[in-house]
């Protein structure tokens, strides 16, 4: 793949950039961003060789698609009607169904794979771009036998190359299950964020007493509202499950802490310890 086209130069779209181009000889990558900072930015870092626009698409070997989730279900079937036959366009979106969905029915749906790197941190923008970001990370691949084989083979050499490990799986079963290991962590760390603002406000010293446990809990806070809120709402249904389910833990505990019931509540910590072992079987 010698002509890599890069939409929506970030964090994930930048990372992936970099570590081809350290990889790969004779390659070149193109950026297509709709913030001209942000492509500016790219070239400065040597993130991308140029810059470039969607009547350029009709030479690209690959096309990534990093750009938030909402904008992706409008610009994947305007991509695949402008590439080649031997075109192939991944997607690195956190939900997955919305976007197979809308181009289930293309005439160029074998050109397009559906991929979700579980990858990343809470910055944005091609200043968080970095190298290595996918090294040992699981990548989910979703509807892999809708995608022409030849391009299956080409993307699979891709992933292994920047070290990642592939999981296969449904759409719907992607976005259920992604919103309880990500979307809620991340709404947790929105909410803590909200409420240790909001208390600080009264009591200045509050962010003098903040941990380590506080800064690590709090991190995702940081993640850019741009791209979360589509991704809420695309996945509102799960979300709103996982949610309801987060909310009764939290009443339980609370009940709990009102009956001076601190038996039950160190056998709920002690049972939830479990999830060291889970964390270290996937390190």
């Amino acid at each position: 793949m010698n002509n890599i086209y890069i939409i929506g130069v970030g964090l994930i779209g930048g990372s992936l950039a970099l570590d081809v181009k350290s990889n790969t000889k004779n390659i070149s990558v193109f950026g297509i961003d709709s913030n001209p900072f942000h492509l500016e930015e790219a070239l400065a870092l040597k993130i991308i060789d140029a810059t470039a626009t969607y009547d350029d698409l009709k030479h690209a070997d690959l096309v990534v698609l990093s750009i938030p989730v909402d904008k992706s279900v409008i610009e994947l079937p305007k991509i695949l009607d402008l590439i080649s036959d031997d075109t192939l366009v991944i997607d690195v979106g956190s939900t997955k169904f919305p976007v197979c969905k809308v181009v289930e029915n293309h005439k160029r749906r074998r050109n397009f794979l559906a991929t979700h790197p579980i990858a990343g941190t809470e910055f944005s923008g091609p200043k968080a771009a970095i190298r290595y970001l996918f090294q040992k990370k699981t990548n989910i691949i979703c509807e892999v036998e809708k995608t022409a084989f030849k391009l299956q083979e080409k993307a699979l050499a891709l992933f292994s190359d920047l070290g990642m490990r592939i999981r296969y799986m449904n759409p719907e079963a992607h976005d259920k299950h992604i919103a309880y290991v990500s979307h809620l962590s991340h709404i947790s760390s929105f909410m803590l964020g909200k409420t240790v603002i909001e208390k600080e406000k009264n009591e200045r010293d509050i962010f003098d007493m903040a941990g380590s446990g506080f800064e690590s809990t709090v991190r995702l806070a940081k993640s850019s509202p741009d791209m979360w809120t589509p991704i809420f709402k695309q996945n509102k249904t799960n979300v709103i499950e996982t949610l309801d389910e987060y909310i009764a833990n939290l009443k339980r505990f609370k009940n709990y802490m009102e009956a001076d019931d601190f038996e039950e509540i160190y056998n709920e910590m002690k049972n939830t310890n479990h999830i060291k072992e889970i964390l270290k079987g996937i390190a």
